[in-house]
């Protein structure tokens, strides 16, 4: 059973949704501890008061701003909890926006939205609903953790889940990142296309989406509890000299048609070949036809030279 994360309230309007938050997502991935390499006991981290030089407790530890290195203010989570603000006991809801209008950078970590008790089911049902047929997203402000959050709130299913969103200044700007201009040809983003073609699921399941790293390093520690080799990591493609994009796009397109096996992918087109520069025979002609033309003109001009002197 998920654990609840907070209680509060979607406040919608003049209309109020108690409701329990709850994870959506669950993380799998394999847990290390911190060993002494001698005799693998377990390094743990104490801690420890600077003025006191002794370990405290977590019942001794509580949370301070520094106002200066000598004045720090104590900060308690009743003042965390009673911070004079509206979002600080309800998912305060401020906009209803199109989901493509969000950045998906923006987007973090989901939460579902459990209705609080009877009376909240009502409420919680009309808000889903609505957010379903309006084909809209809502967007929130709550305090969660010592400060103020944005959020956004959607239907999956039978449930409103809430995202957790970055503020605007919180993304970076990645001008700076970016390359030289350069030039791309037509025939590379049509060969970019083809490969997107073969490349496209209806949905995200099966073995290309499965958590292939947990796995491969549950081989290793079942290998090493048993004392065998692990297994051979494979060898990575390494391409060779200068990268000819037409040709990787096209070996891309093949291998991609190569790995599907059920039957059910799109249909694969082959790479439009760069096209060939036209023959310039004709104008080769063209010139040859005015050379001719001028050496004519020249012995007709010489031959009526003698008549004119």
């Amino acid at each position: 059973m998920p654990r609840t994360v907070w209680s509060g309230a979607i406040s919608f309007g003049l209309v109020s949704v108690p409701i329990n938050v709850t994870g959506a997502t669950e993380d799998h991935s394999i847990r290390f501890h911190r060993v002494h390499l001698e005799d693998m006991a377990r390094v743990r981290t104490r801690k420890v008061c600077e003025l006191e030089d002794r370990e405290v407790t977590a019942a001794e530890i509580g949370k301070g701003y520094e106002l200066s290195k000598t004045q720090i203010i104590p900060i308690s989570d009743e003042d965390l909890r009673d911070l004079p603000l509206p979002t600080a006991r309800a998912i305060e809801i401020v906009a209803f926006v199109p989901l493509a209008s969000v950045d998906p950078i923006r987007i973090g970590a989901g939460y579902y939205l459990e209705p609080k008790e009877q009376v909240a089911a009502k409420p919680y049902k009309l808000l889903r609903q609505a957010l379903e047929r309006s084909s809209r997203v809502a967007v929130a402000k709550y305090a969660w953790s010592g400060r103020e959050r944005l959020g956004l709130l959607r239907v999956r299913g039978e449930a409103i889940v809430l995202h957790a969103m970055l503020w605007p200044d919180e993304i970076r700007d990645p001008s700076s990142l970016l390359p030289a201009p350069v030039e791309v040809s037509q025939e590379e983003v049509d060969g970019a296309l083809a490969l997107m073609d073969t490349m496209t699921v209806e949905d995200l399941t099966g073995p290309g989406f499965e958590d292939e790293y947990t796995k491969a390093l549950s081989e290793i520690i079942v290998a090493k509890r048993e004392h065998r080799e692990p297994p051979a990591a494979p060898e990575p493609d390494q391409p060779e000299g200068v990268l000819d994009l037409m040709a990787a796009l096209n070996a891309s397109v093949a291998r991609a048609r190569e790995s599907r096996e059920d039957g059910t992918h799109a249909d694969v087109h082959e790479l439009a070949k760069p096209k060939k520069a036209a023959k310039k025979t004709p104008a080769k002609k063209t010139v040859a036809k005015k050379t001719v033309a001028k050496k004519t003109a020249a012995k007709k001009a010489t031959r009526k030279s003698p008549r004119a002197s």
